[in-house]
């Protein structure tokens, strides 16, 4: 049995979720073993961790948007070298990459064969949307921060033969969405207080899931609790709509279970204004800053966003054992999934 070493890039709730969903498929079919790092390397997931690393973590201010200075002075590089060159990652056939830094340049310094499979890897392609005005920074992380031998993006379209749509969760997939007439929010990067002000003074139940709150509590229109997982997804399945930041994984599943969407990028974060941009592509609404006017409007004018891809989300899981063999087996992954696998009528 072939030997695989999926790596977790530890920050963010993305990576963490579409571990969730692959490890019991690849543990089917290869023997797996994982490793996390970043700053929240710490978590305990329900499955086991043979490497936790301290990798190289980005760091925000407290408005939300990614601060370079902090993040420079926060990582001990010499730590991060010597996590590079210890990991032993010659024990494996293939390293599976999602934005993970430490396997990433541990692979490519014993030259063993390296999977980028993450919604950045799709950044490698010119062929993804971008803002009007590019971040030489941003482009230069997006390239550099985990490069890989192979790379199998994931994004809202297909802009090129090795990018696939997103791998949407299990419950989401099986799931008989409804429509209860509240409004999930989650943005993260604004305080209870600021979407309380903006979103108490509108004529519709919201309900924000926060991570400042340490209790459900409810004030007029807006009810606040803590972010759950478990609890987020069925009421993403059960709402009329959803309010959140410009990420990959919430739009995605928005998409898919065909909800009205509103999206404000993090400041700061250009993989987000990226995001924006191929959301806009879709028809769905983008806002530079959260107010009342705006959530207003798109209340009144917004509608689920038609996506394309929204069949092939739903059967990408069943494909990935065969990805992985190809890539081992050094054949293309055109051969498996090739782009003319008409993304316009439905089928694959």
């Amino acid at each position: 049995m072939k030997r695989i070493l999926y790596a977790i890039q530890g920050t963010g709730n993305g990576h963490m979720a579409r571990a969730l969903v692959l490890l019991p498929l690849l543990k089917k079919y290869f023997k797996v073993d994982v490793l996390i790092s970043g700053r929240q390397s710490n978590l305990s997931p329900p499955f086991e961790i043979q490497f936790r690393c301290s990798g190289l973590s980005f760091v925000y201010d407290k408005s939300g948007g990614l601060s370079y200075s902090k993040t420079l002075l926060e990582n001990n590089l010499g730590k991060i070298v010597r996590e590079i060159k210890s990991l032993p990652v010659h024990q494996y056939d293939l390293i599976i990459n999602d934005f993970e830094p430490i396997s990433a340049y541990a692979a490519k310094l014993r030259g063993v064969p390296s999977l980028a499979f993450s919604h950045q890897a799709s950044f490698l392609s010119k062929n993804t949307p971008r803002p009007s005005r590019k971040s030489l920074v941003g482009e230069f992380i997006l390239k550099h921060y985990a490069p890989c031998s192979h790379s199998i993006g994931l994004h809202f379209r297909r802009y090129e033969k090795w990018i696939l749509p997103p791998v949407i969760r299990p419950e989401i997939l099986e799931s008989n969405p409804v429509d209860s007439g509240e409004f999930v929010v989650y943005l993260p990067a604004y305080g209870d207080s600021v979407l309380w002000k903006i979103l108490s003074k509108i004529d519709a139940p919201f309900r924000v899931f926060s991570k400042y709150a340490a209790f459900w509590y409810k004030k007029g229109n807006v009810t606040f609790e803590p972010a759950n997982a478990k609890e987020f997804s069925r009421r993403l399945i059960s709402c009329s709509g959803v309010i959140t930041g410009a990420g990959f994984e919430t739009p995605a599943e928005a998409l898919y279970l065909r909800k009205k969407l509103l999206c404000i990028p993090i400041k700061g974060q250009y993989e987000q204004y990226c995001n924006a941009e191929a959301l806009r592509q879709l028809n769905v609404k983008v806002l530079d800053k959260l107010s009342t006017k705006a959530v207003q409007n798109w209340l009144i004018e917004g509608s689920p966003a038609d996506w394309p891809e929204r069949s092939m989300a739903g059967r990408l899981t069943e494909k990935i054992p065969d990805l992985i063999y190809s890539i081992i087996d050094g054949q293309g992954i055109d051969q498996i999934i090739p782009l003319e696998a008409n993304v316009a009528e439905n089928t694959w």
